[in-house]
């Protein structure tokens, strides 16, 4: 972890929290108009959060300030789960369709699809990007989304036809770095998950690439579900065991 340091640049002195003393008396207060205004870090979580977090309040020695999720990012620091300091407010459209698979949710932005979704409820899908997205302005049955979820539902049924979509890709530095290597894995090949480590070049991080592989809101365009155990067993799936082996069998066989 790197040093605890200030990383804010000062700002006018008019302006609303412009000095660490302003940020820090924002955080005690939890006040939500510092919101997206800074970004804290705690050195003995390794997280940032928003200033409104609901977490328990760290002591102000192990605190620092960042403009930025970017900046709290390169410091070494990984979103909070609570707050979800990383997402941005925007608003996402989305469409949910069919598929032999069950129920399946295709969400974009003006960037590319963030989240393909598979349920056997389709209200459970809307529920979970819901969940995943809260800041965001959420608009359902669009038609562009439409389009995007009858070309995902035709690679489920044929995978041989490929998928090329633009994704507007969220998380972590580390899980972005997982997430593109499993995007280089051709249909119908499998890869374990030490494997990924190795080849993000960080073979410690056996079970962190297993997080992110869970953490993956973009399901086969991002193929998590081609990551196995080195035993060759499927391991776990987020959206079903079942589901995963289908997947493998239909890209094997095609």
């Amino acid at each position: 972890m790197v040093a605890m340091t200030d990383t804010v640049a000062e700002t006018k002195p008019d302006m609303p929290f412009a000095n660490d003393h302003d940020r820090w008396a924002a955080l005690v207060e939890r006040d939500v108009n510092a919101d997206r205004k800074f970004y804290y870090s705690v050195a003995t979580t390794g997280v940032y959060c928003k200033p409104s977090c609901a977490a328990r309040l760290a002591r102000r020695e192990n605190v620092a300030f960042h403009a930025t999720p970017a900046d709290a990012e390169r410091a070494g620091f990984r979103p909070c789960k609570r707050c979800r300091p990383s997402e941005a407010i925007a608003t996402i459209r989305f469409a949910v369709g069919a598929c032999s698979l069950g129920a399946i949710l295709v969400a974009a932005t003006d960037k590319g699809v963030c989240a393909i979704l598979l349920d056997d409820d389709a209200g459970a899908l809307a529920r979970d990007l819901q969940d995943r997205f809260p800041m965001a302005q959420l608009i359902g049955g669009d038609a562009s989304c439409e389009r995007l979820v009858a070309k995902v539902v035709g690679f489920v049924e044929a995978p041989a036809r490929g998928l090329d979509l633009p994704l507007d890709i969220r998380g972590t530095a580390f899980q972005q770095r997982v997430w593109s290597t499993l995007r280089e894995i051709p249909a119908g090949e499998t890869v374990s998950y030490s494997a990924v480590a190795e080849r993000i070049g960080s073979p410690q991080s056996v079970r962190a690439v297993a997080g992110a592989c869970a953490a993956n809101a973009i399901a086969v365009a991002i193929p998590c579900h081609r990551v196995v155990r080195s035993d060759g067993g499927l391991s776990g799936y987020r959206w079903g065991i079942e589901r995963k082996q289908s997947l493998l069998e239909r890209e094997a066989d095609s």
